[in-house]
């Protein structure tokens, strides 16, 4: 990797990557290229990320990744060209679209005023191109306000389905052709009918596999498409041969045996994989698009005249007094200039009740303005937005390298090149030293030896105790996105657990109540009172006194900050803060003093309700702990695993909660970005840590966690981008998310021995190691059996988990 430099970085979006090996054969590549100042491959974000001295080297990228084997997402697009009055015209133009960072190919056709361009999106926009060719004097006409935010997420949705399109078909021709092979062998035309059953599935469905290896071969490299390839090629065109010409084997005492269902098979196996795998990881983009998702896409600023005009949010400028009507999301940083208002900033702080906003006060961008209106001033816009930062952090999180690498390609990059040797070694050994009938003898081990030794069993290893793992986490309420995760859960050894939503219920209700005197219609008047107020803790109010009958009181008004008031039969009452009390000089007894002073030291809010002259009643407010949170984090700590709680809340009602649920290690008053260092910090220490969280606050937390598992009742952002989700947000799954996966590591385990173990035994006796002891040379289709034994033994392994308790 080289060094790194302040040259901006450009995200090349992949395509094919799909494995730690593939990673590093792109890695090595842009190793090797010329104006590169610094590169690194992200596997979970498809991604590539380079940093070019220029243009160029960006484009070279670009067809190297290609020339891999792999591919870039591009746009082709053709934009008329105006103000063009010769060639030399044309020629100057496209000059200046191929000196745009992002332009893979340019060209212009004078004759016609158009310019064919192949940019990468995300780098380039058409507009920045129309920029470019206007500093030149000339002109390119692009469609305005085309949305191409969304052109990456539809190219691999297109991808996706056409995966999806090639595994039905490969198994739709499959299984005819097994059926065959195993039970109408003797039918007329038997070997005809396989070959034309294999043909589309080896030829038109497993077509990749092929063009894959070639380019791998001419970069002297080999993956698992190699293998594939080689494998399935070889059954396929000795099978063809042995169909054509089955005299050949039989005049030399040999019967022609073809394996075209072991050819089409491998392929359906491999492809079905791909879909599985592809299908796991299709929802770790729409995180990030959900994120963004929360900034408006138009604002409203007031000029300096006093007029609204509504502008596109790239229009905001820095100074800019912009309008937030109710209801209206947040577009940029800013602070508060006039109005007040409440906030929904739990995307933020992760509490479920707004802040009340007033002048000089901080807004953010992706926060919800939910009463009244307000004007603000911009100061941090695009990418220096909270909001913006807090996107970069969770995209860098889920494009760091994993800690567990892939076993199982890993193994691969070293296995392909030795079968490979291991064949072709074995028909020179037999062609020199074999006697008469060596060349033939040869080609049956060089045959024996790429059959026997076919990756199914090994494609398989992971993803079928994945499937049953992940299936039977889904039984017991534990939704699991990927492998990584599960290869993970079992060294936890800290657990960070959010307090809101994942702890508590996330949900304010009443925990007491203290009367002076038990009157019924004093309580249909604080409800009615209450069922008109729009502050956050009035629902909690009007849900605890829901049995109540609503009476009409009159003169309804809210006291901004502090509670509301309302008369009924000429008497006015108020239900609010102490504050509201005292301003009003209401008669406040002991005994409510004292009762309140104890409510508070338990973190609890309170609610007061009076009359005109003295105070009558109060009610605590506070979030519920969850009935199972503490046996879950007793179970965790014999476990030997440690818990620490995090929180934006403040101190008092956080050691509270920690105390009651016997969490000595907490913290208060934490921002988000300070949860995902703390985690750092854990992790610095050796730590394997679980996050677990509900909150949009708690997705960088998420993303930097070794594990990350969000509740099912929290926000669509946490669970996206956890790797776990719990769907009934009990905190007893935690430990038996960690022991299923432990049982599914150690499934994978044996798998990969029992993938293995075929070709440790198989190779050597199929390329003839027992000949010259015993006279034994293995049969190919013996050798067919056998990985076909290895695949049926890795499944039968994997469903044992299905009944594992």
């Amino acid at each position: 990797m080289a060094t790194k430099t302040n040259t901006t970085a450009v995200f090349l979006p992949l395509e094919g990557v799909e494995s730690e090996h593939c990673t590093l054969i792109v890695d090595k590549g842009l190793s090797k290229l010329q104006g590169l100042n610094a590169h690194k491959v992200e596997l979970n974000n498809k991604r590539a990320v380079i940093q070019a001295n220029n243009a160029e080297a960006v484009s070279e990228a670009v067809h190297l990744i290609r020339d891999l084997g792999y591919n870039v997402t591009t746009i082709k697009k053709t934009f008329p060209v105006l103000e063009m009055s010769c060639a030399s015209c044309a020629v100057n133009a496209e000059s200046i679209l191929k000196s745009q960072q992002g332009v893979v190919n340019a060209a212009i056709n004078f004759a016609t005023a158009t310019a064919a361009v192949e940019y990468i999106p995300g780098v380039v926009k058409p507009i920045d191109l129309k920029k470019a060719v206007q500093s030149g004097g000339y002109d390119l006409l692009v469609e305005e306000n085309k949305d191409e935010a969304n052109t990456i997420e539809n190219l691999q949705q297109e991808k996706f389905a056409l995966l999806k399109r090639r595994t039905y078909w490969a198994l739709g021709f499959s299984v005819p052709l097994v059926a065959i092979s195993m039970f109408f062998m003797n039918i007329l035309y038997a070997n005809e009918l396989m070959w034309l059953l294999s043909s589309p599935v080896v030829l038109w469905l497993g077509r990749d596999f092929f063009i894959n290896a070639w380019k791998q071969t001419k970069h002297r490299t080999a993956n698992m498409d190699t293998l594939v390839a080689l494998s399935t090629g070889v059954a396929y065109t000795f099978s063809i041969f042995n169909t054509l010409f089955p005299d050949f084997w039989h005049k030399r005492g040999l019967h022609a045996h073809v394996y075209f269902e072991a050819a089409a098979v491998v392929i359906t196996f491999i492809l079905l994989g791909k879909l599985l795998e592809e299908k796991a990881k299709g929802n770790t983009s729409s995180a990030i698009k959900k994120l963004m998702g929360l900034q408006p896409k138009s604002v409203i600023i007031i000029n300096e005249s006093g007029h609204e005009t509504e502008i596109p949010i790239e229009q905001v400028q820095i100074g800019n007094i912009i309008l937030v009507k109710p209801g209206e999301k947040i577009a940029v940083d800013g602070t508060l200039i006039s109005g007040n208002s409440y906030v929904d900033e739990s995307m933020l702080s992760g509490e479920p009740v707004p802040v009340f906003k007033n002048e000089n006060e901080k807004v953010f961008s992706g926060t919800i303005n939910q009463k009244g209106s307000f004007q603000f001033r911009a100061e941090k816009i695009g990418s220096d937005t909270m909001l913006a930062q807090i996107i970069k952090m969770v995209q860098d999180a889920q494009g760091s390298k994993a800690p567990v690498q892939k076993l199982a390609d890993k193994i691969a990059g070293v296995f392909v090149p030795i079968v490979i040797i291991i064949a072709v070694a074995s028909l020179i050994i037999w062609t020199i030293f074999g006697g008469d009938n060596g060349f033939t003898q040869g080609l049956m081990a060089l045959v024996t030896v790429l059959v026997i030794a076919c990756p199914c069993a090994l494609g398989l290893a992971t993803p079928t105790a994945i499937m049953v793992g992940v299936g039977k986490g889904a039984e017991m309420g534990i939704l699991i996105k990927d492998a990584e995760s599960l290869e993970q859960a079992k060294k936890i050894n800290a657990v960070v657990l959010d307090k809101t939503g994942t702890i508590t219920e996330g949900k304010p209700l009443v925990t007491n109540e203290f009367w002076l005197a038990d009157d019924n219609q004093l309580k249909q008047i604080l409800y009615s009172i209450e069922k008109q107020s729009e502050h956050p803790l009035a629902e909690a109010l009007v849900k605890h006194l829901n049995s109540q009958t609503k009476i009409s009181v009159s003169n309804f008004e809210s006291i901004t900050g502090k509670g509301a008031e309302a008369v009924f039969e000429n008497e006015t009452y108020f239900v609010g803060n102490k504050t509201l009390l005292k301003e009003k000089e209401i008669l406040i007894e002991n005994t409510l003093l004292k009762t309140a002073e104890q409510w508070s030291e338990e973190a609890k809010t309170v609610i007061w309700f009076s009359s005109s002259k003295k105070a009558l009643a109060i009610y605590a407010i506070a979030d519920q702990v969850k009935p199972n949170s503490k046996d879950a984090i007793a179970e965790l700590q014999r476990n030997g695993i440690e818990v620490y709680m995090l929180t934006g809340d403040n101190e008092a009602t956080a050691k509270a909660i920690a105390k009651s649920v016997g969490i000595s290690h907490y913290k208060a008053g934490v921002l988000p970005e300070q949860k995902a260092i703390f985690i750092k910090e854990l992790q610095a220490n050796g730590k394997v840590v679980a996050m677990v969280g509900d909150g949009i606050n708690d997705s960088t937390a998420l993303a930097q966690a070794d594990v990350s598992i969000a509740m099912g009742k929290g926000s669509d952002i946490a669970i996206d981008v956890a790797k776990m989700t719990i769907i009934s947000s009990d905190l007893k799954k935690i430990p038996e998310a960690i022991s299923l996966s432990k049982a599914t590591v150690a499934t994978i385990k044996q798998n990969l021995f029992w993938a293995f173990i075929y070709n440790l035994i198989g190779i050597p006796i199929a390329a003839g190691i027992l000949y010259p002891i015993n006279g034994f040379l293995l049969n190919p289709m013996l050798a067919g059996a056998a990985m076909a034994l290895s695949s049926v033994s890795v499944v039968s392994n994997s469903l044992r988990l299905k009944w594992k308790r």
